[in-house]
């Protein structure tokens, strides 16, 4: 990504990858971890400062929720890959808390089998299977905050006025097209990509960078 004049800094969520985390469920709805990044900002830009933010499936959620909550913090939003919302979460909620007893009965293995049973979406048909990186330990409590969580109303959302990028891919249920094309309808300020193939995902650094460079307020890309 060409990124010059930008300070990058990347995190993990809590209980995700290096960060810690409880097993208290309440701990890991999106608005927590949209609480968790606005107090994390804090402590590494300087007052007032405003930054791009990009995130993944949950990412997105973050931002969006994160956004509400301090309006004037984000230069730039990038969404990718938004999760499930609003009406087709209800089906994704009950998948979440199956999936929650089933660790805690079975182990993560289980549950990494049985993602493996699931269509390959065609924009990732030629990337390698990943694990979880979220310790069993903590696993079923994130998903269960996952279940509790939703991306705020349209008629909210639509207050959020910092440019915004949607990248997206089709065939993917988990993270459907139809809330990548609710947010572009909803947000002031918005431009859809979706890709579907791998190809079209190969374009998205690029076409993060230029949205970035393009709205210039920010040296802070997070």
């Amino acid at each position: 990504m060409a990124l010059r004049g930008h300070r990058v800094l990347r995190y993990d969520a809590r209980g995700h990858g290096g960060s810690t985390g409880s097993k208290v469920a309440s701990s890991y709805t999106w608005p927590q971890l949209a609480d968790d990044l606005l107090r994390l900002l804090e402590h590494v830009v300087e007052p007032g400062e405003q930054v791009h933010g990009v995130g993944p499936s949950m990412g997105s959620a973050t931002l969006l929720h994160a956004a509400l909550l301090d309006p004037t913090r984000f230069a730039s939003l990038t969404l990718v890959t938004p999760p499930t919302a609003w009406e087709t979460r209800v089906g994704q909620r009950a998948n979440y808390l199956v999936n929650a007893d089933l660790v805690e009965r079975e182990g993560i293995e289980a549950f990494v089998e049985l993602g493996l049973t699931s269509p390959i979406v065609p924009a990732m048909a030629d990337a390698p299977t990943t694990k979880p990186a979220v310790s069993e330990e903590l696993l079923p409590a994130l998903l269960r905050g996952a279940a509790a969580s939703d991306l705020p109303a349209p008629r909210e959302l639509a207050e959020i006025d910092a440019p915004t990028l949607v990248l997206a891919w089709s065939d993917d249920p988990t993270h459907p097209e139809s809330t990548a094309t609710i947010l572009a309808d909803t947000l002031p300020n918005t431009r859809l990509v979706i890709a579907r193939t791998p190809y079209g995902v190969m374009a998205w650094p690029g076409l993060f960078a230029d949205h970035v460079t393009g709205h210039a307020p920010s040296s802070v890309g997070v």
